[in-house]
C-alpha cells in the first residue's frame, strides 16, 4: 500500500502547523502549504513537503494539486485550514472586506475541494476536513463577517457530505472554540482601518477587552489538541460529521439551543455593563 498523503493549507502557525506535525509524526506524506514558504521552513526540516499556496488563487491551487498527483497519484486527506477572522460591527465593515472574508474562508476551501475530489472519487477513498469554528454555529455581536463565512463553510460541508457519500469520501467539520494561536492579535489587525462609527463604542470596547484578557483565559485549547483531532479523523473509517474541540467550543455550542430572545437579552446585558 502506498504512503498516505495529506494536503494541509494555512500551516504557517497555530492549528495548521500543529496538524502538519501530527501527521508527519504518524509517518504520513505531508504537503504543508502557506502563502510564504519561509514561514514553514521548520516543517520542511521535520520531513514535510512544503509549497507556497494562496487559496484565493485558482492557478496556485491547481499547481499544488498537480504536483501531488504527479508525485503520488493520490490525496488521502485534505485539510482546509487556511483562514482568518474579520471582526467589527457589520455596518462598519465595507463590502470589499466581507468579500475578502468569503474569498479566503469559503471560496478557498471550495477551490481545494474541487481540485482533489476527482482523485478521491477515482480511488473511492478520502477524507476532507474543513476547519470551521464554534462561530460556524453560534454568531455573536462583532463576529458577523467571520461567523457568516463559517456558517457558509458548514452548509457547504453538509451538502457535500451527502453528495460524495456514494464514493466513500468523508466530509468532516472540526469546530474549535478558543485556541491558543494568537488569533486575538490578528483580530486587532483586521479592526485596523475600519471607519468606526460612534454607534458601536460598546462593541469595540468589548472586543478590545477580550483582546487584552485573552492570554489569561483558562479554557483556551492547545493547537496540538486540534491537530491531533484532525489526524485521528483522517484515520477513521466512519468519522462523525462534526467534532467540537475544547471546553469553550462545547459550552458555546450548547448556547445555540437557547431561545433567540434569551440570547439577545444576554447581549443587551453585556452592552449595558460595558
Amino acid at each position: 500500500m502506498s504512503e498516505e498523503t495529506v494536503l494541509i493549507t494555512g500551516c504557517s502557525s497555530g492549528i495548521g502547523r500543529a496538524t502538519a506535525e501530527a501527521f508527519v509524526d504518524s509517518n504520513w506524506l505531508v504537503y504543508a502549504t502557506s502563502r510564504d514558504t519561509d514561514d514553514i521552513a521548520e516543517l520542511a526540516e521535520q520531513g514535510c513537503e512544503t509549497a507556497s499556496l494562496d487559496v484565493t488563487e485558482a492557478a496556485e491551487v491547481e499547481r499544488v494539486v498537480d504536483r501531488i498527483e504527479a508525485d503520488t497519484g493520490q490525496v488521502d486527506c485534505l485539510v482546509n485550514n487556511a483562514g482568518y477572522g474579520q471582526y467589527g460591527p457589520l455596518e462598519d465593515i465595507p463590502t470589499e472586506r466581507l468579500h475578502r472574508q468569503f474569498e479566503v474562508n469559503v471560496y478557498g476551501p471550495h477551490r481545494l475541494t474541487r481540485a482533489v475530489l476527482p482523485l478521491m472519487r477515482d480511488r473511492e477513498a478520502g477524507t476532507i476536513v474543513n476547519v470551521s469554528s464554534v462561530l460556524g454555529r453560534v454568531s455573536v455581536p462583532g463576529s458577523g463577517a467571520y461567523a457568516a463565512s463559517k456558517f457558509a463553510l458548514e452548509a457547504m460541508s453538509d451538502a457535500l457530505r451527502a453528495e460524495v457519500d456514494r464514493f466513500d469520501v468523508e466530509v468532516v467539520l472540526v469546530e474549535p472554540g478558543l485556541v491558543d494561536t494568537g488569533f486575538e492579535n490578528r483580530m486587532a489587525d483586521e479592526l485596523d482601518g475600519l471607519a468606526r462609527s460612534d454607534a458601536y463604542g460598546w462593541l469595540y470596547d468589548t472586543i478590545e477587552e477580550f483582546q487584552m484578557t485573552a492570554d489569561a483565559l483558562p479554557f483556551r485549547s492547545d493547537p496540538a489538541l486540534v491537530g491531533t483531532t484532525i489526524h485521528d479523523i483522517a484515520c477513521m473509517t466512519d468519522p462523525d460529521p462534526r467534532y467540537p474541540v475544547g471546553p469553550s467550543g462545547t459550552v458555546l455550542l450548547y448556547s445555540r439551543f437557547l431561545p433567540d430572545r434569551l440570547r439577545d437579552a444576554a447581549v443587551r446585558l453585556v452592552r449595558t455593563v460595558t
